[in-house]
Order: C-alpha cells, then structure tokens, then sequence
C-alpha cells in the first residue's frame, strides 16, 4: 500500500486557525476538500489547498484513488516581535508571532466489501429494532 506524503513548513497562519479548516475536511476525499476549500472564507485555507494539491501531485497517477490517512497541523517557529505604543510612552510590548507546519499523509483508497456505508448502517438499525419486539 502506498503512501504519499507532503510537510509544508513555517506557513504564516496560527496552528488554532490552520485547525479550524483542517478538521472541517478531514474525512473528505482529497478532490472534494479542495472544492469546499475554495469557496471557505479564511486565509489559511489557501496555504492548505496548496498543501492539498502537492500531496496529489506527488499521488501522480493515483489522484483518484487515494483518502487522507492523516492531516496534522504543528507549531512552527514562534518569532519573537514586538507592538510599539500599546505600553504608553514610546514603549512595546512583546508577542509571539506563530507559524505552523502541514502534514498530510495520502493513502490508497481501501477495498469496500460491496455494501455502501448507509446501507450497512440501515440494516444495523433494523436488526436492533428486531431484537428489541422479540425479547419484549
């Protein structure tokens, strides 16, 4: 089984922001994620369909077949800088500029037994409620 990996490092974005999109696409197929990522209304969704596109392009010709096995967003380097005039008389204040780094694993898709998922979680359903009026 093969694995396709790509690590985007130092992006401008907070890991808090970058996770708020990132959990958003996580059980999606890579090709969905980036259609949903265009229309998202954040600025970290651009660096993570970056990300999105170079892991399928190092998937090559396996593009259609491959999920997400993993998506970890990390803390980068923290910068230290500092914020003039929010002390009073010409002084800063110090903050920490955070940045992140992308991890995204593509696996191959695996092998369904031939029922859909909603099928198999209907037929669950039913076998449960009969269980229950034959016991009552």
């Amino acid at each position: 089984m093969d694995e396709f990996t790509t690590i985007q490092k130092n992006l401008g974005h907070t890991p808090r922001k970058l996770r708020l999109v990132a959990d958003m696409i996580r059980k999606m197929s890579p090709n969905q994620a980036l259609e949903v990522l265009k229309f998202t209304n954040r600025a970290a969704a651009v660096d993570l369909a970056k990300a999105i596109k170079t892991a399928l392009a190092n998937a090559g010709a396996h593009q259609d077949h491959v999920v997400f096995k993993t998506i970890e967003v990390n803390e980068g380097l923290k910068m230290k800088r500092y914020r003039v005039g929010t002390a009073g008389r010409g002084r800063g204040r110090p903050y920490k500029k955070r940045t992140s780094h992308i991890k995204i694993v593509l696996g191959e898709m695996p092998e369904s037994s031939g029922k859909s998922l909603e099928f198999s979680k209907v037929e669950k359903r039913v076998k449960k409620e009969n269980t229950k009026e034959v016991t009552a």
